[in-house]
């Protein structure tokens, strides 16, 4: 008799004062009905988001930055303590419905995709943050124009990948560029990117949105970087 051993899904969430959304989104999580690992790395947050995710301590794997490093590192402490055959990322601000993850995995270990990204632009019309919006679609279409994809989302915060593919990229990034420098070094392998059209309730800065635009500028730098090296 054949037995067949579930895969094991690795969720990173990086957290900085996200006291608002956290608990949710962990018991959002918790609920996700697959065999799962679930990585919060809270980056120096100074709120009480730390005190909300001890809480499910019992629960999940709680790693802690004691001073604000950029999404970028905590993002990299994560994969380096993730146990699962797969790893995917979840930001903790439900823009997101963390839902959503359950189908990127089903596609990603029932198929042959190495990379799959959940595309909010596929079937999104910004009805807010329309400056974000445009900056994402220039990013996404610098990429293209760099590395001959065909992606709709570069900077997609839902993306999930086979661990032994994102284990083996030397990452450098500190803060948000480390999501151009991951889609780079995936596309320069020669691996296609599959998406799949995700939904998405953008939040604006006063709701506690981080990115700036000057983050936008570093992202095409890294891109740009990344082609030449």
């Amino acid at each position: 008799m054949k037995f067949f051993i579930m895969p094991k899904l690795s969720i990173i969430v990086p957290v900085f004062n996200e006291e608002q959304t956290i608990q949710e989104v962990l018991e959002r999580l918790l609920a996700l009905p697959m065999e799962k690992e679930i990585i919060v790395v809270d980056d120096g947050s100074l709120d009480d988001t730390a005190e909300k995710i001890r809480g499910f301590s019992s629960k999940i794997n709680f790693l802690k930055h004691e001073k604000n490093m950029g999404k970028g590192l905590a993002l990299r402490t994560g994969i380096a303590a993730a146990q699962g055959d797969f790893i995917a990322f979840c930001d903790a601000d439900m823009e997101y419905d963390v839902r959503q993850i359950s189908a990127l995995f089903d596609y990603l270990f029932k198929g042959d995709a190495h990379v799959v990204y959940g595309s909010r632009f596929i079937d999104y019309r910004p009805k807010k943050n329309f400056i974000h919006y445009l900056g994402n679609r220039f990013l996404t279409g610098l990429t293209n124009f760099l590395f001959g994809s065909k992606l709709t989302d570069m900077e997609t915060a839902y993306k999930i990948f086979r661990a032994d593919i994102l284990k083996k990229i030397n990452l450098t990034s500190r803060r948000f560029e480390i999501e151009p420098e991951i889609t780079a070094k995936i596309l320069k392998q020669g691996m296609e990117i599959i998406e799949l059209p995700i939904t998405y309730d953008p939040r604006v800065k006063k709701e506690g949105k981080k990115i700036k635009y000057r983050d936008g500028l570093t992202a095409a730098r890294t891109l740009i970087k990344e082609r030449l090296l």
